[in-house]
């Protein structure tokens, strides 16, 4: 499978003419899937409110939400931790970036209206509550923070698993 940068993402999204960034698209493409939602690109672009005018712009832009899609639903599917798709930039850009990405993902849960299994309901809060503290955080970092980034974005990783685990519990055969 093919890696998409944030970089081609950002160009396509720039193509189209979509008021979003690379980071908060791939947030809300797997704060969508992490809900148990799927579809090609443009049912998913359709669902998360984010279809184009331009004319031409889309087929690049459907290859490239189709293969972050299948990337980060093939993950899921295996209960493997989701990086968020950040720039290739300085940290503090980076930082900027991982809160985008973490907006994106709690708007992208909350379009899909999951209905939370009673018994995970807290844990599932909680969770929610972490990425919501994320995505409201003005960050200043210095070059020294790199480890605290890489920190957050491991929460991050495991935490869209976790959240899958309990909002999409596998069928036992």
């Amino acid at each position: 499978m093919t890696t998409v940068t944030s970089a081609e993402l950002n160009a396509a999204l720039l193509k189209a003419k979509l008021g979003v960034s690379a980071p908060e698209l791939h947030g809300s493409l797997a704060g969508y899937l992490c809900a148990g939602r799927g579809g090609r690109a443009h049912e998913l672009l359709m669902a998360l409110a984010l279809e184009s005018d331009a004319a031409g712009a889309v087929d690049d832009l459907h290859a490239l939400v189709d293969s972050l899609a299948a990337d980060i639903a093939g993950k899921l599917r295996v209960r493997e931790p989701v990086a968020p798709l950040l720039p290739e930039a300085s940290l503090a850009v980076r930082a900027d970036a991982m809160v985008d990405w973490c907006r994106g993902f709690l708007g992208g849960i909350g379009l899909t209206g999951v209905a939370v299994d009673p018994q995970h309901q807290a844990e599932v809060a909680t969770l929610l509550a972490d990425f919501g503290h994320i995505a409201s955080m003005h960050l200043e970092s210095g070059d020294d923070d790199e480890a605290a980034l890489d920190d957050v974005l491991d929460f991050i990783g495991t935490g869209v698993a976790r959240l899958h685990a309990l909002l999409v519990p596998m069928v036992r055969h």
